[in-house]
């Protein structure tokens, strides 16, 4: 009897000791502090921006850039271009004269009479020849340099007997310098850039296998 009592007794101490470790445990696990680290949550139960309608900085359309490079009186002559030639893209035109202006001018101003002989027609070529002329002659030197092309819209677009042409306003920042001979400065000041604006019409045969673009006459806007 003392015996079964003292089983007894001694499942009643396990049974406490069972009863304190657990609630110990409860103690350590059961209740948070504030200074737990949060556990992930499962994907579909995250806060936030689902994945599929997460923000990713996209690059605008080239069809929407090319749109805005586009005056509305343009787009009748664009339309035609398109039909007469429909590899032609307009955006790939219009960053590719931004090139050839950046290039005429650094060639114009070099007196880089070889480099304009394959930019420009014939007529402009002369006019840039002579204009170099003038300047050697005076013993001047153009130390002038492209800051920025601020905006290069297609103002003008027109097929005429398998040619093509397209007139460009080209907004763009210049630090204009004249020097002589000696280097002394003559004009113009390479800390202050001007501002220009030019209407440049570019042109080439619809069915010449040369791609490129050729600049037939230049004027101020």
């Amino acid at each position: 009897m003392i015996f079964a009592g003292g089983r007894v007794l001694y499942v009643i101490l396990l049974a406490m000791v069972a009863g304190f470790l657990a609630l110990r445990l409860y103690s350590v696990l059961g209740k948070r502090t504030g200074h737990e680290q949060p556990l992930p949550k499962a994907a579909d139960e995250r806060i936030g921006v689902p994945a599929s309608q997460r923000t990713v900085d996209v690059a605008p359309e080239p069809r929407d850039a090319a749109a805005r490079a586009v005056d509305a009186g343009a787009e009748p002559g664009l339309r035609k271009l398109v039909a007469a030639d429909p590899s032609f893209d307009l955006g790939q035109f219009v960053e590719g004269s931004k090139s050839a202006y950046r290039m005429i001018l650094e060639a114009f101003w070099k007196g880089d009479r070889e480099t304009l002989d394959w930019l420009v027609e014939a007529d402009v070529r002369d006019a840039f020849g002579r204009a170099i002329d003038e300047r050697e002659a005076a013993g001047h030197v153009l130390d002038n340099r492209l800051v920025t092309i601020e905006q290069a819209q297609v103002s003008d677009i027109a097929v005429d007997g398998g040619q093509a042409r397209i007139t460009v306003r080209f907004d763009a920042d210049i630090a204009a310098v004249t020097r002589d001979a000696e280097g002394n400065v003559v004009a113009g000041s390479m800390t202050d850039a001007v501002e220009t604006h030019d209407v440049w019409t570019f042109a080439r045969p619809l069915r010449s296998d040369d791609p490129n673009w050729k600049l037939t006459e230049t004027d101020e806007a």
